[in-house]
C-alpha cells in the first residue's frame, strides 16, 4: 500500500500518537500508574475467568456446610467442642476422609459441659470431700470438651485456621511460623506485616500439626482475586490454610521456595510441594483459580457427618473443608464470579486449583513483557496510521487486536499466563480513535466549509442539515419556485435624525434581531440588511415544499413580533417602529452572484422585483403587508383583503394584491363582514359604479376613521368623477414610481 505523504497535521497527529504511547508505557513501568487503566486491566481478567470456568464438578473437594438444617438438629452455633471432636472421628474413622480442614477459628475455650463449674466447687465447699476429689478426676476426662477436640485433632490430619489481620489485638496462639524471614535473605518487596492475630486457643493448636491462615487477599477494588500464600508476622511468614491442606494432603510434603531478585530485592516467584507447582506473584499471593459461581463443589450438611447417615464410601479420600452457609453465619465474598461468594469455597477452590496445576500467575518478567507490546504495536501504529484510509485503518486495528487477543488467551489457555491486555488494547483504540477524530475533523473542512457559505445567511439548524451531506448544496445559479420578503421601517430617516449614533445602534441591533428570529425559525435565508430594511427568502438553498405559507407566516409573525419591542423601546426612550412587508412567490433566480471583489448569494428576477415593489406599496395603502395572487392562491386557508390591481414600473401586466389578515376560523365576524363590504366595494369601483363604491367606503370610513386604504379609494373614486378613466380603463391602477 502507498501511503501519502505526512503533512504538518500529519505530523501533529504522530507525535500525539506518539505522546499517547509514552502515557501506556509509563503506565506499565509503573513510574506513573493511571487507575483507570488498572482497573481495566482487572476487569479484562475478570471476565477472562469467568469465560474459561470449567464449571464442573470437582467431587475431590467436599464442603462441611454448618447449615440451617444443622443448626436446627445439633443447636446453636458455636457447638460443644465435644461435637466438633464426634465430626473429626465420624470423618476419619467412618468415612475415611484424606484431609480435614475447618475454615473456623476456635479462639476461646468451651464452657458448655460445665467443668469449670465442677471445679470451682472441688477447691472451695468440697475441697476437703475425697469421693468428690476422685469424681471430679473422672470427670475431667470426659467433660474437658476442649482437650476431647484436640486429642482427635492430634490423631488425624485435621488442619486448624486463624487469623491474621492489622488490628493490634493477640487472641490464642499461633502456630509455628513455616519459615522466618532471614530464610530469604532479602526483604520481601510490597509485603504487608500484620500486627495481630486470632488464633487458636493453646491446647488446641499444640495438638495440631498443621494450621494455615485465613486472611484474604483484596485487590484494591474490594474483590478477592488473590490469596497470599504466605502471611507475615513479626519474623514469621504463615502459610494460608489452603496451601496447608495441600501439603497434609501430600503426607505433609515440605515446601520448596523458588526465588529471584529485582532491583536488590527477593522475592518468592514459586512453590513447590512434592510434584504441586504453586506460581506466585510479587506479594507471594496466588489467583484463586474460580471453577464456578454455584455447583462446582459438593456439600454436605455438617449433622449429617457428625451422626452418619452418610453412606460408608460417600467421603472416603476426599478432602473436608468445614465452613458455613447458615443465616447469620455465612461468611461472603466479593469475588470475579458472584459478588456474594461462600468465603469457604475460595480455599474449596485453590486446593481444587493445586490438584489440577490450574493456577494462573504473570510471569516474573511481565512488566518487560508489557513495556515491549506497547513499543511494538505502538510505536509503528501511531507512525503509520496517519498515512492510511480510514478503512485500511480499522482493518488493521481489527486484525491487530485480533492477534493480540488470540496470542492472549492462548497464553492463558497453554501456559496458565495472565499477560496484560486492557493496557494495549485501550492504547490502540485511544490511538485508533484519535486519528479517526483527527481525520473527521480534518474532513469536516468542507461541512465547515458551507457554515461558512451559507452560516450567515441560514439558520443554524438548516446549516447543521445541509452539513450532512454537503456535496449536495453550493453556491451556483439556478433557478427555483421560491418566496421573497422584502421590509423597511417606516420613516426610517425621521427616526434616525433623533437618535445618537450609539442609541440607533442599539435600535437597529434589537430590531434586526427580532426580525432575523422570525425569519430563521421559519427556515427563511437571511438575504441581506439594506440599512434598516430586511430581505429575505424561502426554498434555497434547502428544498422547502412549504416557503410559501412559511414566507406568510413569517410575515406576520414580524408585525406582531414589533409591537412586543414597544415596552422596552419606550423604557429605553426610542420610537416605535412600524414596518411595511412586501411577499411575492414565484420563479426566481439564486446563487453566488456579483464581482470579482464582492460577491453574496441571492435571489433575482420579475419575482422579486415584485416583491420589492409591493413593499414600497404598503405605504402608499397604508397596510402592514402585501402579498401578491400568487400567494393568496398558493396558501387557501388564510382570509386577505384584495387591495388593489396594479401595474407597478416597469410592469406592463396588472397584478392583484392583498393584505393578509389571519387565519381562517381565527378571524372574527366583524372583521370578516369589513373585508367583504370593501370586497363589494371595489368591484363596483372598477365597474365605474362610483356613487355605489363611495356609499360603502364612506361607512367603512366612518367606523374606521384610522383605515388610511378607504380615504385612498374615497379620493380616487373623487378624482374620476371630475377626470373619468379613459374607456379602456381595466381598474388597474398603474404607479410611476418604485
Amino acid at each position: 500500500m502507498k501511503f501519502p505523504k505526512i503533512s504538518l497535521h500529519g505530523s501533529s497527529r504522530i507525535l500525539v500518537g506518539l505522546a499517547v504511547v509514552v502515557v501506556f508505557l509509563l503506565n506499565e513501568a509503573e513510574t506513573y500508574q493511571l487507575r483507570f487503566v488498572q482497573q481495566m486491566e482487572l476487569l479484562a481478567y475478570d471476565s477472562r475467568l469467568r469465560f474459561f470456568m470449567p464449571k464442573t464438578l470437582d467431587p475431590r473437594v467436599v464442603i462441611i456446610d454448618i447449615d440451617e438444617k444443622s443448626l436446627i438438629a445439633e443447636g446453636r452455633w458455636p457447638w460443644s467442642r465435644d461435637k466438633m471432636a464426634t465430626m473429626v472421628r465420624q470423618a476419619f474413622e467412618k468415612y475415611d476422609v484424606a484431609v480435614m480442614s475447618f475454615d473456623v477459628v476456635f479462639a476461646e475455650p468451651d464452657p458448655s459441659s460445665g467443668l469449670k463449674s465442677l471445679e470451682a466447687l472441688g477447691k472451695a465447699e468440697l475441697k476437703d470431700m475425697p469421693e468428690y476429689q476422685a469424681f471430679l478426676q473422672k470427670a475431667r476426662v470426659s467433660l474437658d470438651y476442649d482437650a476431647l477436640f484436640a486429642a482427635e485433632v492430634a490423631k488425624h490430619p485435621v488442619v486448624l485456621g486463624f487469623f491474621l489481620g492489622g488490628k493490634n489485638e493477640r487472641v490464642g496462639t499461633l502456630p509455628p511460623a513455616t519459615f522466618g524471614a532471614a530464610a530469604l535473605g532479602k526483604e520481601i518487596f510490597r509485603h504487608e506485616v500484620a500486627s495481630g492475630y486470632s488464633a487458636n486457643i493453646e491446647v488446641l493448636q499444640k495438638s495440631s500439626n498443621f494450621a494455615g491462615h485465613l486472611y484474604p487477599g483484596l485487590d484494591f477494588d474490594g474483590i478477592t482475586r488473590r490469596v497470599p500464600m504466605f502471611a507475615r508476622y513479626g519474623d514469621g511468614f504463615y502459610e494460608a490454610m489452603s496451601l496447608a491442606t495441600i501439603r497434609t494432603y501430600l503426607k505433609n510434603a515440605p515446601i520448596k521456595l523458588k526465588t529471584d531478585t529485582r532491583e536488590g530485592l527477593g522475592f518468592v516467584t514459586q512453590i513447590d510441594v512434592d510434584k504441586v507447582k504453586i506460581p506466585l506473584d510479587e506479594g507471594m499471593a496466588a489467583l484463586v483459580p474460580y471453577r464456578g459461581a454455584t455447583g462446582v463443589f459438593r456439600y454436605v450438611s455438617a449433622t449429617d457427618l457428625l451422626r452418619g447417615t452418610l453412606a460408608a464410601d460417600e467421603l472416603k479420600g476426599k478432602i473436608l473443608v468445614v465452613g458455613t452457609s447458615a443465616q447469620g453465619l455465612f461468611d461472603l465474598r466479593a469475588t470475579p464470579v458472584r459478588e456474594d461468594f461462600p468465603g469457604v469455597e475460595i480455599h474449596a477452590n485453590l486446593i481444587s486449583g493445586f490438584l489440577d496445576g490450574s493456577i494462573k500467575h504473570k510471569p516474573f518478567y511481565v512488566m518487560g513483557i508489557s513495556v515491549i507490546t506497547l513499543l511494538v504495536l505502538g510505536i509503528p501504529f501511531a507512525i503509520f496510521m496517519p498515512r492510511m484510509s480510514a478503512l485500511f485503518a480499522t482493518g488493521f486495528m481489527v486484525a491487530l487486536i485480533a492477534a493480540l487477543l488470540a496470542f492472549n488467551t492462548w497464553q492463558w489457555q497453554a501456559n496458565n499466563y495472565v499477560l496484560p491486555i486492557a493496557a494495549p488494547l485501550l492504547m490502540l483504540l485511544l490511538l485508533y480513535f484519535v486519528n479517526m477524530a483527527w481525520g473527521f475533523f480534518t474532513e469536516a473542512r468542507s461541512r465547515r466549509l458551507i457554515t461558512g457559505l451559507f452560516g450567515t445567511y441560514v439558520p443554524k439548524e438548516l446549516v447543521a442539515e445541509m452539513s450532512k451531506n454537503p456535496e449536495e448544496y453550493s453556491m451556483r445559479g439556478e433557478s427555483r419556485e421560491m418566496t421573497v420578503l422584502f421590509s423597511d421601517v417606516r420613516d426610517f430617516t425621521s427616526i434616525s435624525e433623533g437618535l445618537t449614533p450609539e442609541a440607533l445602534k442599539d435600535l437597529m441591533n434589537t430590531y434586526l434581531t427580532s426580525m432575523t428570529e422570525e425569519v430563521q425559525q421559519r427556515r427563511g435565508t437571511i438575504d441581506k440588511y439594506i440599512g434598516d430594511a430586511i430581505m429575505a427568502f424561502w426554498g434555497a438553498p434547502l428544498p422547502d415544499t412549504d416557503h410559501v405559507r412559511h414566507g406568510l407566516e413569517t410575515a406576520l409573525a414580524m408585525q406582531s413580533s414589533i409591537r412586543k419591542l414597544d415596552p422596552e423601546f419606550t423604557k429605553r426612550g426610542w420610537p416605535h417602529l412600524h414596518i411595511g412587508v412586501g411577499l411575492n412567490c414565484g420563479v426566481m433566480s439564486v446563487g453566488d452572484m456579483g464581482s470579482k471583489f464582492r460577491r453574496a448569494y441571492t435571489v433575482l428576477g420579475d419575482s422579486v422585483n415584485l416583491a420589492a415593489r409591493m413593499e414600497g406599496l404598503t405605504k402608499e395603502y397604508g397596510v402592514g403587508i402585501l402579498v401578491s395572487g400568487n400567494v393568496v392562491d398558493t396558501v387557501q386557508d388564510y382570509v386577505y383583503r384584495e387591495v388593489d390591481m396594479v401595474r407597478v414600473k416597469g410592469k406592463n401586466q396588472g397584478v392583484r394584491i392583498f393584505e393578509p389578515i389571519g387565519k381562517v376560523g381565527v378571524v372574527g365576524d366583524t372583521t370578516l363582514q369589513e373585508v367583504d363590504k370593501f370586497q363589494r366595494a371595489i368591484e363596483f369601483y372598477r365597474k365605474q359604479r362610483w356613487d355605489e363604491a363611495k356609499e360603502i367606503l364612506k361607512s367603512l370610513s366612518y367606523a374606521n376613521p384610522d383605515v388610511k386604504l378607504y380615504k385612498l379609494y374615497l379620493d380616487r373614486i373623487n378624482h374620476f368623477r371630475t377626470s373619468p378613466p379613459p374607456a379602456t380603463w381595466d381598474g388597474v391602477f398603474t404607479f410611476t414610481t418604485k
